[in-house]
């Protein structure tokens, strides 16, 4: 059957309106009217019908429409008692006469909104000439490079080809595209003419291309900031990349570079304009993919203690299957360094002819030469990174196979081998960047008090616990299983030096006694337990000594533990087996990638620094730390495969997306969108999420998409970002298969915003703020922790965090307001609004009704003569916006000052021990401004 037609032009808009849609009709009074809205042909009122005026009164005049606003942004709108019932991307509205009255109006889908909103502004653009606009249009530079690519083709200038060298050009033009269904769609055009052969003339070519190779959602975001032409100019483009993607310090040379790197046309390049084609390419290209390039490389600050990363770690590394009796393999250690792990572990066994072996003791898993693994590690050990490795040494070697485990380690790893004793007068672990290129030994060690070669130390590691779970049915607890003793040679215990293995007794023993260079590891459950019971006490814990939390032996199928849960308490080395996809590990590899991939990540101030306090398992917004709310629109998808294995429906792919949040208990969220049938290749989904985030440094978002089926939903494609690396505006994410890999040309078209408030309307369920009062404000409270001292200090931190806050809420609700005034909703910036408010600056006689005077400090609006009401509402908003502005900048310092003094007068109390766990965050400069 002839697929529906898609819309590639604006004379496909107008031709769309001429024969006309039903539309909503939105009313003030909550009532909605089903009408049939028309172009008229000769393109000058706009009509609906049925309608108890007189048709001569149920239309407008094309010439009287000021504007035309996307999404839910009027008054009528915002009123609607069921507005939450509505769409924002099948929402527009007709803003017309001097009085700026509104129709508001729905579309079926956000494709007709489109339509028709491109349509209405090519004409208010236009006016009596969009005849001929429309009639030059079809001879257009598109259609020119397209014809060009023709006649390159037909070499002997026969006036037509060959279906299948038409078939591989397109393909070639659009490598995302499917054989098949440009084969179909030639097919598709000859028997529509009752054509017989296979040959391709030049206006059949044009055609197709036009039809297969244009995006409509593209089209549509292109003649939004094109002033309604085909193409974006220099200026056009700038205007896009700044206000829209967010880039800073554009010019005319940026937008120059872009415009000759992607367009495809000589024309264009010539004439600095980018098509529909070359603006296709550049969003689909590298630099507008979701991930912000600036995470590609290592960004943060690598001279912090070690015990203030996450680290990147695998567990039982030399497995590849399962732990009970899958294979051990040496491309185990090769995988994950090449994926930038920093922590690999090696269960080591005596083996035959004196030479150890690594495997999981007390399973059916087989066995690997311990050299070989210390040479391949040798080999790759900085192959992604070049910041320390370190080796978890699970030894249970016999004293001679000890020394022989010696022996190859530093002939192998030599000088890479740190081996300096700890340095009593610090308090804190070296930082990565002093360690680079170093090989840190994580393992028991002898105490200082051992004069012999040898001595005893006791083994209560993960091998111990599986050698002690094997052999029994009843499962005990991690802390109940016995600690065992072995034998420790002096010469493996002189390689550990600043990850000596300990084992862990509570929290208050540990804060009085454990020296900064001893680790502890703990069985999932465990800390689990003390997740759940102590989670401010593990944060803090964390902020001096690494931890290292391993998957309970129960996993025999080498299932993974969600690495957040331990995360969000600061635990540093969340051990995770690399050779089973999921969901676990694709939160690991997501988390990781946003500090260059080197197996380092900076945690969030709040679990580094000493006078914070933070509750890992908090299910509100964390103190001292600002919201943001994140704004995600999936758009479209690109050439989803089918999923793998799947057969029962043929080639058919019903797809939906997941648009999940991880994080803090508070900030877990998940929504999706609605499934769209039997289309794999360009599904149009178009629908808006919104989620708080109440810590951003600890979040991530991952994107699912699934193929509905009755049996059951199967995966096609993820992929997981932190929410730092998220890049705003309009964005493709790249697919990964289950296992990791890139799917090829698969991808998900979407819009990222994000704000620090959600402006007018109803809360959603989930909660979110709306814009406040000023008696509703919920202001940053104190713990009152009983202790004088403490507690009068910090009384005088009240007063200036009120100021704070109420600085920080006036200025939002004023931009809020100014907003909504501008026609435009919360996720816009400032840019934005006043390119939406600047055409009603200009009267019908090109004279100016408002100016903008940039000689003063902060810009200000001046009114010319008389001006309409709705005008004067703006600058007065203006003004406002302003005035709360400057009162951000001036006092903030002032604010700022009285905070962190009262913060240091409670440091330097006489109660310096209780600094860790009571004093609340340090505020944060953008709590002020």
């Amino acid at each position: 059957m002839p697929t529906e037609k898609k819309i590639s032009s604006a004379s496909d808009c107008i031709n769309s309106m001429v024969e006309g849609s039903e539309l909503k009709k939105v009313r003030s009074n909550s009532r909605i009217y089903h009408r049939y809205f028309l172009l008229d042909a000769d393109m000058q009122s706009l009509r609906w019908e049925p309608s108890k005026k007189d048709s001569e009164k149920a239309k407008i005049d094309i010439k009287s429409i000021k504007e035309v606003r996307t999404g839910k942004n009027t008054d009528i709108f915002r009123s609607n008692g069921i507005s939450d019932q509505i769409s924002e991307d099948c929402a527009f509205s007709v803003i017309y006469g001097e009085n700026y009255e509104s129709l508001d109006l729905v579309a079926n889908s956000a494709d007709v909104a489109n339509i028709w909103v491109t349509g209405l502004r090519y004409l208010i653009s236009y006016g009596k000439h969009t005849l001929d606009m429309l009639e030059s249009s079809q001879d257009n530079m598109r259609t020119s490079w397209v014809s060009q690519m023709f006649s390159e083709i037909d070499v002997d200038n026969l006036g037509h080809i060959t279906l299948c060298n038409a078939v591989q050009c397109i393909r070639d033009l659009n490598p995302g595209l499917k054989t098949s269904k440009i084969e179909l769609k030639f097919k598709e055009l000859h028997k529509s003419k009752d054509k017989a052969g296979t040959e391709v003339t030049k206006e059949e070519f044009v055609e197709v291309f036009h039809e297969l190779c244009t995006r409509p959602e593209i089209y549509f975001l292109l003649v939004q900031f094109s002033s309604n032409k085909e193409f974006l100019d220099t200026k056009d483009l700038m205007m896009f990349l700044e206000a829209e993607q967010g880039v800073a310090h554009i010019n005319e040379e940026i937008s120059l570079e872009i415009i000759n790197k992607y367009e495809p046309s000589k024309e264009g390049q010539e004439k600095g304009w980018l098509s529909i084609d070359g603006f296709t390419k550049y969003l689909m290209s590298p630099d507008c993919y979701i991930f912000d390039p600036e995470h590609k490389k290592v960004c943060q600050d690598m001279k912090q203690p070690l015990s203030h990363y996450f680290i990147n770690s695998s567990h039982n590394t030399y497995l590849i299957e399962d732990q009970f009796r899958g294979p051990s393999d040496i491309t185990g250690y090769i995988r994950a360094l090449k994926m930038g792990c920093r922590s690999v572990e090696l269960d080591v066994w005596d083996g035959p002819d004196n030479e150890p072996v690594i495997y999981t003791g007390h399973t059916m898993t087989s066995q690997i030469v311990f050299r070989s693994v210390i040479d391949i590690i040798n080999k790759y050990a900085f192959f992604a990174s070049e910041y320390p490795l370190i080796l978890c040494l699970e030894n249970h070697c016999s004293i001679k196979q000890q020394k022989v485990m010696v022996q190859h380690m530093k002939k192998i790893l030599g000088d890479k081998l740190y081996t300096t004793s700890p340095n009593m007068e610090e308090s804190y672990l070296p930082s990565p960047d002093v360690l680079k290129g170093r090989i840190l030994i994580k393992a028991k060690k002898l105490s200082s008090s051992c004069s012999g070669v040898e001595g005893d130390v006791t083994d209560e590691d993960e091998g111990a616990e599986m050698s002690q779970r094997m052999g029994k049915e009843n499962v005990e607890q991690p802390n109940n299983v016995p600690v065992k003793r072995f034998q420790l040679c002096k010469e493996l215990s002189e390689l550990v030096s600043i990850c000596k293995s300990v084992q862990f007794k509570e929290f208050q023993v540990s804060f009085q006694a454990q020296k900064y260079w001893e680790v502890c590891s703990f069985n999932e459950v465990l800390a689990s337990k003390y997740a759940n019971e102590n989670p401010g006490d593990f944060v803090n814990y964390n902020k001096r000594f690494l931890a290292r939390v391993f998957p309970s032996p129960m996993r025999i199928d080498s299932s993974n533990m969600n690495p957040q849960d331990f995360w969000k308490c600061g635990c540093q080395i969340v051990a995770m087996n690399f050779q089973t996809p999921g969901l676990m590990m694709d939160l690991n590899i997501g988390w990781f990638r946003q500090n260059g991939n080197c197996g380092y990540v900076l945690r969030p101030a709040i679990m580094r620094e000493e006078v914070s306090f933070f509750s890992a398992n908090t299910k509100d917004s964390v103190p001292g730390v600002s919201p943001q709310l994140l704004h995600i629109k999936i758009i479209s998808g690109q050439n989803f495969p089918k999923p793998k294995g799947s057969g029962a429906k043929g080639d058919v792919v019903d797809p939906y997306v997941y648009v999940e949040i991880h994080g803090i208990p508070a900030d877990c969220a998940e929504q999706r969108t609605k499934t769209v049938h039997q289309n794999g290749d360009a599904p149009i989904f178009d629908e808006s999420f919104e989620f708080q985030i109440n810590l951003p440094e600890l979040a991530m978002v991952r994107f699912v998409v699934l193929d509905d089926d009755y049996i059951g939903d199967e995966f096609i494609g993820q992929y997981t970002i932190p929410f730092e690396c998220l890049q705003t505006g309009y964005r493709h994410v790249p697919l990964q298969s289950l296992t990791g890999e890139v799917l090829a040309h698969a991808s998900l078209f979407v819009h990222v915003a994000i704000t620090n408030r959600r402006g007018g309307g109803k809360p959603h369920k989930r909660g979110l703020s709306v814009r406040k009062g000023k008696k509703s404000r919920e202001y940053a409270s104190l713990r009152t922790l009983w202790i004088k001292t403490v507690d009068e200090v910090f009384k005088n931190a009240q007063p200036p965090i009120r100021d704070a806050t109420d600085l920080r809420e006036n200025m939002q609700n004023a931009v809020v307001s100014f907003k909504e005034l501008c026609g435009l909703s919360s996720v816009a910036n400032l840019m934005q609004c006043m390119l939406a408010v600047s055409p009603r600056f200009l009267g019908s006689d090109n004279t100016p009704l408002v100016v903008l005077n940039l000689s003063e400090q902060y810009p200000t609006m001046e009114l010319q003569g008389i001006v309409p009401e709705v005008l004067k509402k703006i600058v007065t908003t203006y003004d406002m916006m302003i005035q709360s502005l400057k009162a951000v900048i001036e006092n903030a310092d002032a604010v700022y000052e009285k905070i962190v003094h009262c913060q240091r007068a409670g440091v330097s109390s006489e109660q310096p021990r209780w600094r860790a766990t009571v004093l609340t965050s340090p505020p944060q400069r953008t709590l002020c401004c």
